[in-house]
């Protein structure tokens, strides 16, 4: 259970960080929570953290990142990477959208900002709602649930995020001009290759029983 719980925590976390720009409210947190701030070891040694106001952080230096990351000189939608003509799925083409439907999880285009549905903010946050789910059939003791959502949750690391997403976050990091989407690139790579084990070890040892 504390495992389900701390893979909901983290890909709520990255799914926040990755799919928009920061505000005040979520710097605080950042800042004010060891346990999230020790994801960020950069980050943390970074001066401006505790010299500058979060309004002056975010104006000068973590939004204008964001922006250099996702729009200027990066790019982060699946189709982007998967299709041969490098042109993003911005239709009910996309395929992410089918396993999104088969599982209730609706794409808020508006809350995002985002003009896809395979952007990694979304595909990071449709783990967490299945997560989310998995958590709530062990609490209920519904074994059989958990096996079957953990299978889906692998299929879609297989089939989209693990395809494509590393190639993404390791430019990220290498881009990257503030220690928080630095560390947060890291910490997102280091998650997603660590969780697509852990699951395939979970099935595993299922099948072996």
């Amino acid at each position: 259970m504390q495992q389900t719980q701390a893979r909901v925590n983290i890909y709520a976390l990255l799914s926040r960080i990755l799919m928009q720009e920061l505000d005040v409210q979520m710097l605080k947190m950042i800042k004010e929570d060891k346990n999230v701030l020790d994801f960020f070891p950069t980050l943390k040694e970074w001066a401006p953290l505790n010299e500058m106001s979060e309004d002056k952080l975010l104006a000068e230096y973590i939004n204008p990142d964001f922006v250099n990351l996702t729009i200027l000189h990066l790019i982060p939608y699946e189709s982007f990477y998967v299709r041969d003509d490098q042109m993003i799925e911005t239709g009910g083409a996309n395929p992410v959208t089918d396993m999104y439907s088969a599982y209730n999880f609706m794409v808020d285009y508006e809350a995002s900002r985002t003009v896809s549905s395979d952007h990694i903010g979304i595909e990071f946050e449709f783990m967490h709602h299945l997560c989310l789910a998995e958590s709530k059939a062990l609490e209920e003791g519904e074994m059989i649930s958990v096996a079957e959502i953990r299978a889906v949750e692998l299929d879609f690391l297989q089939k989209h995020l693990v395809k494509w997403a590393p190639l993404y976050l390791i430019n990220m990091k290498y881009e990257a001009r503030t220690p928080l989407y630095y560390d947060a690139a890291e910490m997102a790579l280091e998650f997603l290759l660590s969780d697509h084990e852990f699951l395939l070890d979970e099935i595993k040892q299922r099948d072996m029983v």
